[in-house]
């Protein structure tokens, strides 16, 4: 899959054409396509299920890679331990330092606006069970998914065998971490519908303004992280 003219849209995933270069994200986010969480489908499947022309798809995915990659982007070539550590200091650093500050504003608007706007009780309801899990998942990934994907690459330069308890880690916690993140995918897709994408009201305050912008970048931010999770750290863990 090194040039876009040799894709088999039969075969290569949403997922892996992002994960070669994640411009590519672009195209697919212009027709509203969720390369993260639905990252497993084919651009064959993709193009059915939404009425795209494939040569179109594929023109649009070849201009975008024109020009050569920056290694700062290529994060499908950075070693596991390394993105890793990037996704911890980049993404849960900014669910750290977000989550409990969107939940407020969320449940602040709801209880000023949600007699003429009730779907935002609906909204912070969602978003307060996002937090509680994003939680306990960023957690798992710390504490146990992480750490062994380092030990076993740590095992691995040195030439080493890998612990079979370490390999186990992996195996159990990739099937909760993939299924969580579908349920995360699930819950703000419900979320963007339910505030019309976004869309600001005309009896809209300031803080109402402000959440649902927080909103989309908690949104934008996840797709990105769920990305290099789910279509590279994932299944470069699984491999080992």
């Amino acid at each position: 899959m090194e040039k876009t003219a040799s894709i088999d849209i039969t075969k290569t995933t949403i997922g892996e054409v992002v994960a070669e270069d994640f411009r590519t994200a672009q195209v697919f986010q212009k027709y509203g396509i969720d390369f993260c969480c639905g990252g497993k489908i084919t651009l064959a499947e993709t193009c059915r299920e939404r009425d795209i022309n494939p040569d179109t798809l594929l023109q649009e995915i070849s201009q975008t890679k024109a020009e050569q990659l920056d290694r700062s982007q290529d994060y499908g070539a950075w070693p596991l331990p390394f993105l890793a550590d990037y996704i911890i200091n980049t993404h849960h650093a900014y669910l750290n330092e977000n989550l409990e500050q969107i939940s407020a504003y969320a449940q602040k608007i709801a209880t000023v606006h949600g007699e003429r706007h009730p779907e935002l009780g609906e909204i912070a309801r969602i978003f307060e069970r996002i937090a509680t899990d994003m939680a306990a998942h960023l957690r798992e990934e710390e504490d146990v998914l992480f750490p062994a994907v380092r030990r076993i690459a740590e095992a691995r330069k040195a030439g080493k065998d890998a612990e079979q308890r370490d390999l186990e880690v992996i195996r159990e916690s990739l099937s909760k971490l993939d299924k969580e993140h579908q349920e995360i995918g699930d819950a703000v897709h419900t979320i963007r519908h339910l505030a019309s994408d976004y869309t600001i009201p005309a009896d809209a305050c300031n803080t109402f303004m402000v959440t649902f912008q927080k909103l989309k970048e908690f949104e934008d931010d996840l797709h990105k992280h769920v990305h290099l999770e789910n279509n590279i750290l994932f299944p470069k863990a699984a491999g080992l």
